[in-house]
């Protein structure tokens, strides 16, 4: 299942009745972790389907000593210096070893109990099963910091900001784990950076532009995303109108109309590539 973006934090009513489950969200590799028993390795399944195990050989082996059977949802993270560092998981595994890099599999669903598919389940009844299963069992493996409470949750997300916390997963408590996606039920939200940027260029008709070239004051260019909605595509429309230029092809965003006089926006950055969420002209 994958978590679709939001721009705010849902409240505890805001995806169904049963409540919601706010996790710390981690940035790392999405890992399915399969312990297969003393005769059998451990299978960790990227999002590929590739197998991980030999890249990260104290996560395997930490998931070889879980019981045979256990099939857990979990986030592979690097620490370093304080902070989750998420390039460590880039580099070779002798490369980490030698700079004591710290992994850990952090662990936010169960999806199988020995003999037991437990994917049907709600979600609360699922994690109370992981807390159980993974009750005694040490790092590396520890299940991710999670809580019923919004305030609590946001609280955790400033606190924890300098360590490298991206932001919240948020679940509906009552979910079923589809393997096939998650829909509205699990969505995502990222801290992100609000800062002030150069509205270079427009795509799509001047009076009705669909997103903005943005350059940002260190010097990136990104396309606004996601798309402007009908009051931003207005607000954009109309101090932009005497100031476009003739349609020139971008290599990369297209067709677009450069500004001839450049405006300023404010604008969320967030994420890994980054994107810049359009938020307002700025009105001076």
């Amino acid at each position: 299942m994958r978590p679709a973006a939001v721009p705010a934090v849902p409240p505890a009513d805001g995806l169904g009745g049963a409540g919601v489950l706010y996790e710390l969200k981690l940035d790392g590799f999405r890992c399915v972790a399969f312990a297969r028993g003393p005769d059998r390795p451990p299978f960790l399944q990227s999002r590929s389907g590739r197998d991980l195990a030999a890249e990260f050989p104290p996560i395997a082996a930490a998931v070889a000593r879980l019981p045979a059977g256990l099939v857990l949802d979990a986030e592979l993270v690097a620490w370093r210096g304080g902070r989750f560092a998420f390039e460590e998981l880039l580099r070779t595994r002798r490369d980490r070893a030698a700079e004591d890099v710290a992994l850990g599999l952090i662990a936010f669903d169960v999806l199988a109990l020995p003999g037991r598919d437990v994917r049907s389940l709600p979600l609360a009844d699922r994690r109370r099963l992981l807390l159980a299963a993974l009750a005694e069992v040490p790092p590396p493996v520890q299940p991710v910091l999670a809580t019923t409470d919004r305030a609590e949750a946001l609280t955790w997300m400033e606190q924890l900001a300098d360590t490298g916390v991206e932001g919240l997963v948020c679940k509906a408590a009552g979910s079923a784990y589809r393997p096939r996606g998650a829909g509205r039920v699990w969505v995502k939200y990222r801290r992100g950076d609000t800062v002030d940027a150069t509205v270079r260029a427009v795509t799509g008709p001047p009076a009705r532009p669909r997103a903005v070239v943005l350059e940002l004051d260190d010097g990136r260019v990104l396309l606004s995303s996601p798309p402007l909605s009908p009051l931003q595509s207005r607000q954009v429309a109309e101090p932009a109108a005497g100031r476009l230029g003739a349609p020139v092809h971008d290599p990369q965003y297209g067709d677009v109309r450069p500004l001839t006089v450049p405006l300023r926006a404010e604008v969320t950055v967030t994420g890994r590539p980054p994107t810049a969420r359009f938020v307002r002209l700025r009105g001076d």
